[in-house]
């Protein structure tokens, strides 16, 4: 089972654990980090999810993302779930943002240039079963139809055009 530190709403850890699947207390929260791939030639990673993930089955989000375990920092939580997710391995990524849902999660975006040959990518069984590099302009048009996670979308795109 995954387990998580508790945050308060200050950011500060909490002093206890959270576990997935178990709802989180009222007031407190979990940190997910989130990495954006570019390509060198410009194209973003799109990643889609596994049809049995229990949140937006079968849709596909931008590069890696997912909760950070207990004890992990968000960058080495996202340096963690790019490799996981993707098979992209990188230890110089670039912090974009961090904010906070208001309900109970707490994110952190990040940004991965890469220039792994594309066909490279490794899927993740149980989490993701297919991936498409995408232009900027056709990202940006995919991003606004039903097969992309919404809310992801407007994490990202105040940041877009200086990236």
């Amino acid at each position: 089972m995954e387990i998580w530190d508790a945050y308060k709403s200050d950011g500060n850890k909490a002093g206890f654990d959270l576990y997935r699947d178990r709802p989180i207390p009222s007031g407190f929260y979990h940190t997910v980090s989130e990495v954006l791939v570019k390509h060198t030639d410009g194209s973003f990673l799109l990643m889609q999810r596994d049809w049995n993930k229990t949140g937006y089955p079968g849709v596909f989000e931008a590069g890696a993302s997912g909760s950070i375990l207990k004890g992990e920092t968000p960058y080495q939580g996202a340096v963690r779930e790019l490799k996981e997710e993707t098979g992209i391995h990188s230890d110089d990524l670039t912090f974009i943002f961090a904010q906070s849902n208001m309900r109970n999660t707490f994110y952190y975006g990040f940004l991965c240039i890469t220039d792994c040959p594309k066909d490279s990518i490794i899927l993740q069984k149980g989490e993701t079963i297919s991936y498409r590099w995408l232009t900027k302009t056709e990202f940006l048009s995919f991003s606004y139809g039903t097969e992309f996670v919404a809310i992801q979308r407007d994490r990202w795109l105040p940041f877009l055009d200086r990236i």
